[in-house]
C-alpha cells in the first residue's frame, strides 16, 4: 500500500470548527468569543482525560491569534512574555518541570499585568489536584475552569457519520460500531482512520464495508520492509 495512504499522521491543522463539542459547547463558544475579541475572560484552564481534545483546542486557538504555544517539552527560554503576542497557551501543565513551573508562574504574572493578553492552559486534572507548586496551581485557578468531557459512543458515531457525509461517501452498517470498539477510541485517531478508509476505498474501487475496514486495519499493522 502506498505510503501516503498509511501515513495517518498527515492530517489537517486542528480548528475550532472541526472540534466535536458533545457536552463541551460552553467552552467552545467561549473560545470562539476570545478568538473574536468579544470576551473579557483572560484566563482559562481546561482539563480532562487524554485524547478528549484539549490539545486540539489549544492548537486551534494558536491559529486564530498572535499566539505562543507552549508544552512541557518547549525550551524554558520560550516561557517569556512577548508584547507582540495576545494569547499564551500552555499544554500539559501537569508535566512541567520544576524550572518550567517557575517560568510559567512568572509568565502568568506578566500576562496579567498586560491587560490585552490572554492565557489558556490545559492539564490532566483540576488545578488543585495537580502535583505542582502551590503558587502555580493558584494561577491556574485565576479564571474559568472547564472539564473537557469525552464523547459518548453515540456522539462519536454521529460525528463520524457527518464527516463521511461532508466528504461525499457513505459507510455500510456496522463499520462505525466496529471501528470505535476495535480501534483507538479518541476522535483524532478515528477521524484519521476514516480519512484512510475514504482514500483506500477510492484506490481499490470498493465500497466502505466491514471487510474493507478489516483489510485496511490488517495492512496498517503489517511491518514496513
Amino acid at each position: 500500500m502506498q505510503q501516503l495512504l498509511l501515513n495517518l499522521e498527515n492530517v489537517a491543522v486542528p480548528t475550532l470548527d472541526t472540534f466535536v463539542p458533545g457536552q463541551n459547547t460552553e467552552v467552545l463558544y467561549l473560545l470562539h468569543q476570545i478568538a473574536e475579541g468579544q470576551s473579557r475572560d483572560r484566563f482559562i484552564y481546561i482539563w480532562g482525560d487524554s485524547a478528549v481534545g484539549k490539545t486540539h483546542l489549544l492548537k486551534a486557538m494558536s491559529q486564530l491569534c498572535p499566539a505562543k504555544f507552549l508544552t512541557s517539552l518547549s525550551p524554558i527560554e520560550e516561557f517569556t512574555y512577548d508584547p507582540r503576542k495576545t494569547l499564551y497557551l500552555i499544554d500539559d501543565c501537569d508535566k512541567l518541570s520544576s524550572e518550567k513551573q517557575i517560568a510559567a508562574f512568572s509568565l502568568f504574572n506578566q500576562v496579567r499585568e498586560n491587560r490585552t493578553a490572554c492565557m489558556i492552559t490545559a492539564g490532566s486534572d483540576s488545578p488543585l489536584a495537580l502535583t505542582l507548586r502551590d503558587d502555580l496551581k493558584s494561577r491556574l485557578c485565576w479564571g474559568l475552569v472547564y472539564q473537557i468531557k469525552g464523547l459518548t459512543d453515540e456522539e462519536k458515531i454521529a460525528a463520524l457519520t457527518e464527516q463521511a457525509k461532508q466528504r461525499g461517501f457513505t459507510l455500510s452498517q456496522g463499520v462505525l460500531p466496529y471501528l470505535i470498539t476495535h480501534y483507538q477510541r479518541d476522535m483524532h485517531s478515528l477521524s484519521m482512520i476514516l480519512d484512510a478508509l475514504d482514500r483506500y476505498s477510492l484506490q481499490t474501487k470498493r465500497t466502505i464495508t466491514l471487510p474493507l475496514l478489516h483489510d485496511l486495519l490488517h495492512k496498517k499493522q503489517e511491518p514496513t520492509l
